[in-house]
């Protein structure tokens, strides 16, 4: 039987993806059948400057929800347990925000290398736990280096604009399908399932669409998913 598809829409600067992309490994490992996984772009902020900004996330938060400093800090508390749970290790104390777009070409080139799943986990690992700048050149190169890329490669596409073209087609995709937040899963092109579900979730998902490979809802339950208006 040929291996089941799964596209996955998400953001490097995204909580809630990082914390669905373990649940997705959980379930896979419980899945009896070969699985191809693809990971899509999706920016949360395409507005978001290359250059680091300077306040705290909980700031960051706080002035986005039109919060307190407080309550912006208990968001971030409870996204902390939740990973931690997941065995992810967040620390909002370090995160550097910055653009995206430019991590986003250098998946579409790991694709076409084989080695996406490798650079997405490490570009998620860098922002939420390392604190790195995943907006910046140089650390996006020592990054792809360390999960196997051509270093020399990576530099050349960061200085053009090799695969803008295929990150703005993930885009225009998710916009098509009525995406709005992620990370979001489509199973065998047919299946979706929105937000950060739980791994059981997920696998009953699996099992489904291998059955039927049609639309079906797998639950009731929304899962949490970060959106243009903050996660």
């Amino acid at each position: 039987m040929a291996s089941l598809r799964i596209d996955v829409w998400s953001d490097i600067a995204c909580p809630w993806c990082y914390i669905g992309k373990r649940r997705l490994e959980r379930a896979l490992s419980q899945f009896a059948d070969a699985v191809e996984v693809d990971w899509h772009a999706f920016e949360l902020d395409p507005s978001a400057p290359r250059e680091l900004q300077s306040e705290s996330y909980a700031e960051r938060l706080a002035r986005k929800y039109g919060t307190s400093l407080t309550q912006a800090q208990a968001m971030i508390d409870r996204v902390i347990g939740i990973g931690l749970s997941e065995g992810l290790h967040f620390d909002y104390s370090i995160i550097r925000s910055g653009n995206t777009f430019d991590a986003h070409r250098l998946l579409a080139w790991a694709c076409k290398c084989g080695l996406q799943g490798g650079l997405k986990e490490r570009l998620l690992c860098a922002y939420f736990c390392e604190g790195a700048a995943v907006s910046d050149h140089d650390t996006l190169v020592r990054l792809a280096g360390e999960v196997g890329l051509d270093t020399e490669g990576a530099r050349v596409l960061l200085a053009g604009d090799a695969y803008a073209a295929e990150v703005r087609e993930d885009e225009s995709q998710a916009k098509a399908m009525g995406i709005n937040g992620v990370p979001f899963f489509v199973i065998a092109e047919k299946f979706g399932v929105s937000g950060a579900q739980p791994a059981e979730i997920l696998l009953e998902a699996l099992g489904k669409a291998q059955l039927t490979l049609a639309l079906v809802a797998p639950s009731n339950s929304e899962g949490a998913i970060c959106g243009p208006d903050g996660c």
